[in-house]
């Protein structure tokens, strides 16, 4: 028997050499934290279906949010969840100054200046008493364009308090160039654009739906993308850089690796991609039932995720691998 000369295993012989030649990286800069911060709260409230995930007082945002900072993550994408009496057909709470996304924005520029990234979900769902992305017609379908004007009185709002990213989440078209003609005639030529790219219908949003107390009838497959299709994502990606964009993203992440590597492969911006909260519940599930490493599997997924393509990945263990990782 010929014995093999080429041997692959001689680059994995011990914890060293795997390092040396590792071609993924993970590092606390990667990552991005989303966080929730809900009006009249007056202590934390636990997401029961995203166990170690709470509904942040202003005060507690903060404190979390400098550890995050001390951590070395790249960043912070912050969520407002107003109180169900505030909520209305339009949202009205979402671009309002006074409004708890915006305050929270606030604070978190006061407190931390420049030493993160400050992000802004720019999106109607948890300010509309329907719960869906926009404006509704007198049908009940989203109307776009009435939609895009909000986005804009909302992405004003939110350059306003302080955020230095905006996301717009909506999947509306035209948003990110009616976003960056408002904000450049207003001044705001600084603050960019981390646009929703390839948004899916997924059956994995169901745990940030509480997390954001979604007041959600029916569904969103008119506006989110139908989990089939993959050459769409690149349809909108144009789109999305012809518009403006700064940085495109793909939510969710882990089912959807083919998309973020289909994006990687045609860009010249950063690459994002949101590890969501279904996908952080099934790990956790998991991991409580003792059936998998839950550190391990958290590293894996991560890792999994850059090697797909993904510059920045926002996933609620931000703080916490980033203070594993050092």
């Amino acid at each position: 028997m010929d014995r093999p000369v080429i041997r692959p295993r001689r680059l994995r012989t011990g914890p060293a050499m795997r390092r040396l030649v590792a071609q993924t990286s993970l590092e606390p800069r990667h990552l991005v934290l989303p966080m929730f911060v809900a009006d009249g709260l007056d202590e934390p409230r636990p997401i029961g279906s995203m166990p170690g995930v709470v509904q942040h007082t202003l005060d507690s945002l903060r404190t979390a949010a400098r550890e995050a900072v001390d951590a070395g993550v790249g960043g912070l994408m912050l969520f407002g969840v107003p109180k169900p009496e505030d909520k209305d057909a339009v949202g009205s709470g979402a671009d309002d100054d006074a409004g708890i996304l915006n305050r929270g924005l606030a604070a978190l520029r006061a407190d931390l200046g420049d030493d993160t990234v400050l992000m802004a979900d720019t999106c109607l769902d948890e300010f509309t008493d329907h719960g869906h992305c926009g404006v509704l017609d007198d049908h009940g379908v989203i109307d776009n364009d009435a939609t895009v004007d909000r986005y804009v009185s909302m992405s004003l709002a939110q350059a306003r308090a302080g955020a230095h990213l905006l996301g717009p989440s909506g999947m509306m078209d035209g948003q990110v160039g009616a976003m960056r003609q408002a904000l450049d005639l207003d001044g705001f030529t600084d603050t960019g654009i981390l646009a929703y790219t390839a948004k899916y219908s997924s059956a994995f949003y169901g745990p940030f739906r509480e997390a954001v107390g979604s007041s959600l009838h029916g569904d969103r497959k008119t506006y989110q993308q139908d989990p089939a299709n993959r050459s769409e994502a690149l349809r909108e990606l144009r789109l999305d850089l012809a518009e403006g964009a700064d940085i495109v993203m793909v939510k969710p992440a882990m089912s959807y690796v083919d998309i973020v590597r289909d994006v990687a492969n045609e860009v010249d911006v950063p690459v994002a991609a949101y590890q969501i909260s279904g996908e952080y519940a099934m790990i956790t599930a998991a991991a409580e039932r003792g059936w998998i490493d839950r550190d391990a599997a958290i590293l894996e997924s991560l890792t999994g995720i850059r090697r797909a393509g993904a510059d920045i990945v926002l996933t609620y263990w931000a703080t916490e691998v980033a203070q594993r990782l050092g």
